[in-house]
């Protein structure tokens, strides 16, 4: 009865009804914020690890430009052989 008493003044209750339809009811909830959040740290771990791969791809095109490099690059990583070479390639379990 005592807290009964305290929503009797009607700019309490009235509070109370608007802080429950912004953090529940509305359109932009306190669960789509949260979600949008997730969103948004995930979208800049991606970011980063883009970012990474972009100057390690940036660093390769660089080096391409050596032909002696360019050839080790086309032999190691993408299997690339002579007309007359076997190619064995072996794996680490």
């Amino acid at each position: 009865m005592k807290y009964l008493s305290f929503f009797r003044n009607k700019y309490i209750l009235a509070l109370c009804l608007f802080m429950v339809y912004n953090l529940f009811l509305d359109e932009v909830d306190i669960f789509t914020i949260i979600n949008q959040n997730k969103k948004v740290s995930q979208l800049r771990s991606a970011q980063s690890e883009m970012s990474l791969k972009l100057k390690e791809t940036k660093y390769i095109l660089s080096q391409i430009k050596d032909l002696s490099y360019l050839e080790k690059l086309a032999r190691e990583d993408k299997f690339f052989k002579k007309d007359n070479e076997d190619v064995f390639v072996i794996t680490y379990k």
